[in-house]
């Protein structure tokens, strides 16, 4: 028979319920700001409603693709078991460079090169990586407040 203190227990973060609630809270984030950022894209006036509704559903799948794999690939390289009452800052720091590098990344092969999506004229741009500014931002701020909520002290306690 174990006995552990019922204190210790509570104040130790459930991984489990950390990922679930980052899932959550990337998966209710993406989804607004791909409802938000839609009318700065062409299809927003070539396309047809389905095709709309498609591509944000489409789009907020793949979001949560990176956001997870990001988020596992930098508890991998930085995480360690006292994650992430510890080693927080840099696991956060990780997913998110590597989650924005993705981005423009993406954003420059399905717009230059493969012609799968284009910015209309009023999506504001970034000079030198002529990446849009929303997706950039969505990168910086999407996963950013998700694991800092699904991280949250209070969020894990019991």
């Amino acid at each position: 028979m174990t006995v552990t203190n019922s204190a210790s227990v509570a104040a130790t973060p459930d991984w489990l319920g950390v990922l679930r609630r980052y899932f959550l809270f990337s998966l209710i984030g993406h989804l607004l700001w791909e409802v938000a950022h839609i009318p700065l894209y062409t299809i927003w006036t070539e396309g047809s409603a389905g095709e709309i509704v498609f591509a944000i559903v489409h789009c907020t799948g793949g979001d949560l693709m990176i956001a997870f794999s990001t988020l596992l690939l930098a508890l991998f390289l930085f995480g360690r078991a006292e994650w992430p009452k510890q080693r927080s800052i840099p696991v956060l720091l990780a997913a998110v460079v590597m989650g924005v590098g993705y981005t423009v990344f993406s954003e420059w092969l399905n717009i230059v090169v493969r012609e799968a999506w284009a910015y209309r004229d009023i999506m504001p741009v970034i000079p030198v990586i002529d990446a849009g500014l929303t997706p950039f931002l969505q990168w910086l701020v999407v996963p950013t407040a998700a694991y800092l909520g699904a991280t949250s002290p209070r969020a894990w306690r019991k």
